[in-house]
């Protein structure tokens, strides 16, 4: 798998804000929900009516119930760059890091990738890691059945740079594409590190005790 099919499976369960588009990942709540258009009415004096006041309208997340706010067809407020969400399963102590991130990519993609580094670094101590060598960090990460290619794909980044002067120094590459990947590439490590092991987890609690103690048999004769 190329570093380019990578990132497009990244994002293939992503679906952005986009103007009249009736369902996509909500820029609040970050659920792929229904979305009802809205336009706004303005008091017009020289009609004694109301009318609709085109530039302008609002758009309701039905899963959260919460207001975006678009102007000649771009999103204004909230002001965040149209990137995935902070995973529902990240450790709470990257969200806020990856939520800055987000919220200023548009405005310094290099202070994002920053920030998102230290997401990734945080995080990678929430997986059992040291936290202080990324490299390493996701090697150990990559023998425990992480895909090689998030390596590559973080390389492409510059975010774990097996050139760097220090352990745990980086790089950081200030392109926007390079910042926008890094926010697909962490939510993919937890997807694939904490929620797909959570979901079999919880498929397995729910079979009929039988079967589990005959997996359990049968794994223990397979060691």
């Amino acid at each position: 798998m190329s570093n380019d099919q990578l990132l497009e499976t990244l994002m293939q369960n992503y679906y952005p804000p986009e103007y009249k588009k009736l369902q996509f990942h909500c820029v609040h709540c970050g659920v792929y929900s229904e979305q009802s258009w809205q336009n706004f009415y303005c008091w017009n004096k020289f009609h004694g009516g109301y009318s609709i006041h085109d530039p302008l309208e609002f758009c309701v997340c039905e899963h959260c119930k919460k207001w975006s706010y678009w102007y000649d067809g771009r999103l204004v407020v909230p002001s965040v760059a149209l990137v995935p969400a902070a995973h529902v399963d990240m450790p709470s102590e990257c969200v806020e890091d990856y939520n800055e991130a987000r919220s200023i990519v548009d405005l310094s993609s290099r202070a994002a990738s920053a920030l998102l580094r230290l997401a990734l670094q945080k995080l990678m101590i929430a997986l059992g890691e040291s936290g202080n060598n990324i490299n390493e960090d996701i090697g150990n990460l990559i023998e425990k059945g992480l895909p090689v290619e998030v390596s590559q794909a973080l390389d492409s980044c510059r975010i774990a740079d097996n050139n760097a002067v220090h352990p745990g120094e980086i790089e950081i590459n200030d392109t926007q594409d390079a910042a926008y990947n890094l926010f697909n590439i962490i939510n993919f490590i937890i997807e694939d590190r904490i929620s797909r092991p959570m979901q079999i987890q919880s498929l397995f609690a729910e079979l009929p005790e039988s079967v589990k103690k005959a997996a359990e048999k049968r794994d223990g004769l397979d060691m």
